[in-house]
């Protein structure tokens, strides 16, 4: 195996694609037939040391060389060079020249023992620029005038200099270079939203930073929430296929955070002067090294890293039922998480009599609603079924639980509460389930959306820690699972200062995660208190913010005020121009501090809470919107903001706060329920 000391020079990558010329040439055996470059901090130093910085000149360079007198002296003054210089420039022009002097049974023939080659036109250096000196001077040519010497610190010749300057598409032995960097300084794992977040994060803070993201999916970095609201409200078949939706307002956007040509390729990556993002797609890290800081691909191959970020994100969780049952049935169920379940969920419902949706947290009710908007112009039927008494059960109040419920039927499903699958079969082209009440129902197909299970496969073979409670790799207060290895998003079990460790599996907690470990990256070591918040659609007229503890079997207050036309979400896209409600939120920093609000100044200020605001509203109202409370030991430790929007900073300076309150009414105040009421 070679390794070349100065990872993540240009030049040194330049280095790497003459030893790979020189490997193929003189087959020499190569381990793994990879090419490794060295990361260490031995490197690293030499790397950015004044040595480096202030280069010996060109003809210092080449009088050096010229004073040997085998080609395994040359070799050796190479070694040298390069882990004096971390691989400069000189190496490279040095080696690439002298490997054109290298036949391929491993022969050399050497210039000064060689007169006439040197006064040759094919030669590929002028003789005249070749310094002579004590050990040569015998076998020099005739001394040229003085007027022909070069100056002692010349640039390059021309070759020389389209060598160095060369791009990776103009390079000679470009088609030969790894498809894959053999080290990244940043390797991000996982292409998702805690990815695009960090690797943000890391070229703000470091503008020629070169990250490389490995991801297992066939597609670059894209954001999820789309895929089970706005995709299924377009008109526009040919927009969705791009991956392309309208928001509310209308305004078009893409699923991909970034466009194709943002990205580098993998393989051009270390040749990027002013650092860039490359992304290898379809490939799996299985391990990591953590004293040698190498990266094991499921094909073999190893990354040198310098820093890590684990981002892996979370798999659907499926049920028993359906994991033991047989193969006809299990084609015929989607977990649905990334876009190729969504394209296949959006082909099977053009053409399916009936879909089934088992799950009534936040996904089950987003496309329980999609498909049943989808079914009322077609004869598509629309189920859905949860073992808890009303959509959402877990998360919100009773009363409005079964409020969303009727909202849910509303949009054209058919909802099932206190129902779960016993059995399923397959029979005819249909599946055939048996549910808890004894009816059995036929479907085309079903769709399995009960959370998530944190991708932790990493752990064991990597010597990290997992959280026996909440899942997910364990990391301190700067999302750091150990030295130079840090976890971002749904994988990433963290400590929360006012609230305990905790594992959140939402959107804005991969964005301000995912920002946080990629400047902890960078050098920044702050900690992480962010309360990250998450939202859910049922469509473009009814809508909610939730952050903290979000449990229903919390004690809960609320208070509701009556909607207006601006209270949809809907009217809070056409006001922002912003349907992913968090990333306008979180542009903040995850460590930026902010007063408290002052309760009892607020009341002073605000109007009485106006006779129509309830407490423990009952389940008969038309809820508008409104604030919900959720309380441990009469602390607030959740909010849930009901389409009301543009208030979640409040929420989350009052859970910071933790303190008691005496009247959770003046509370609600806050929040300026009334502002746009008549």
């Amino acid at each position: 195996m070679f390794r070349i000391a100065g990872a993540g020079s240009v030049t040194a990558a330049r280095l790497s694609a003459a030893c790979c010329r020189a490997v193929t040439s003189k087959q020499f055996q190569v381990h793994g037939a990879s090419l490794h470059v060295l990361s260490s901090e031995t490197s690293r130093k030499t790397r950015n040391g004044p040595a480096h910085r202030t280069p010996p000149s060109w003809q210092s360079v080449r009088a050096m060389a010229s004073a040997g007198e085998s080609q395994s002296k040359i070799n050796y003054l190479f070694y040298g060079l390069a882990v004096l210089f971390g691989g400069g420039g000189i190496v490279y022009w040095w080696s690439r020249k002298y490997m054109r002097e290298t036949s391929k049974d491993g022969s050399t023939s050497k210039k000064a023992a060689a007169p006439a080659a040197a006064a040759s036109k094919e030669a590929t250096e002028p003789v005249a620029e070749t310094p002579v000196t004590a050990t040569t001077k015998s076998e020099a040519p005739p001394a040229q005038p003085a007027a022909a010497e070069a100056p002692a610190e010349a640039a390059p010749d021309a070759e020389s200099k389209k060598l160095l300057d060369a791009t990776p598409q103009s390079y000679p032995d470009y088609e030969v270079m790894p498809e894959i960097p053999g080290h990244a300084k940043y390797l991000l794992i996982g292409g998702g939203t805690a990815s695009f977040a960090a690797f943000r994060a890391i070229r703000a803070s470091d503008a020629k930073a070169q990250v490389l993201v490995v991801t297992e999916e066939e597609e670059l970095p894209y954001m999820r929430p789309p895929l089970s609201k706005e995709l299924w409200y377009s008109d526009e078949p040919k927009l969705v296929e791009k991956m392309k939706f309208k928001q509310w307002n209308g305004k078009e956007r893409s699923v991909y955070y970034n466009p194709p040509s943002f990205y580098v390729e993998p393989k051009e990556l270390a040749y990027q002067e002013n650092g860039g993002v490359a992304v290898v797609k379809g490939r799996k890290v299985m391990k990591l090294d953590p004293q040698k800081q190498v990266a094991v691909l499921d094909n073999g191959w190893e990354i040198f890293y310098d820093k890590v970020l684990i981002a892996t994100g979370g798999r659907p969780r499926n049920i028993p039922v359906f994991e033991r049952a047989s193969q006809e049935v299990k084609d015929r169920v989607t977990l649905f998480r990334g876009i190729k379940d969504f394209k296949r969920l959006d082909e099977v419902s053009k053409n399916a009599s009936s879909i089934v949706v088992v799950g009534g947290g936040f996904l089950g009710s987003e496309l329980t609603c999609a498909l049943g908007k989808r079914s009322r112009d077609s004869s598509l039927k629309v189920i859905q079924m949860f073992p808890e008494a009303g959509n959402m059960g877990k998360v919100l109040p009773e009363y409005l639980s079964q409020w969303t419920t009727a909202k849910v039927r509303g949009e054209g499903a058919t909802v099932k509460p206190e129902t779960f699958v016993k059995r399923a079969r397959y029979s005819d082209g249909k599946v055939i389930l048996k549910l808890n009440t004894g009816e059995e129902i036929s479907t085309d197909h079903v769709v399995v959306a009960v959370g998530l299970e944190p991708n932790t496969e990493l752990a064991k073979e990597s010597g990290l820690e997992v959280d026996d409670t909440y899942g997910g790799f364990r990391v301190n207060a700067e999302l750091e699972a150990r030295s130079d290895i840090w976890v971002a998003g749904d994988a990433s079990s963290f400590y929360d200062i006012k609230l305990g460790r905790r594992r959140v599996e939402h959107h804005d907690h991969a964005v301000v995660s995912g920002r946080l470990a990629g400047e902890n990256m960078t050098g920044a070591k702050k900690p992480y208190w962010h309360q990250s918040m998450f939202w859910s659609d049922l469509g473009p007229d009814v809508g909610y913010e939730a952050i903290g503890i979000v449990d229903s079997s919390l004690p809960t207050v609320a208070v509701f005020a009556k909607a207006t036309e601006k209270d949809t979400p809907r009217a809070v896209v056409e006001e922002t121009g912003e349907s992913l409600r968090s990333v306008t939120e979180t542009e903040a920093s995850a460590t930026d501090e902010a007063p408290a609000p002052d309760v009892e100044a607020a009341a002073k200020l605000v109007a009485e809470v106006e006779a129509e605001n309830r407490v423990a509203p009952t389940p008969k109202e038309d809820y508008g919107k409104g604030v919900i409370f959720y309380l441990r030991d009469d602390v607030i430790v959740g909010v849930v903001l009901w389409n009301l929007f543009n208030r979640m900073p409040i929420a989350r300076k009052i859970i910071k706060e933790g303190k008691q309150h005496q009247d959770l009414a003046e509370v609600a105040k806050l929040f300026d329920l009334h502002a746009d009421e008549d």
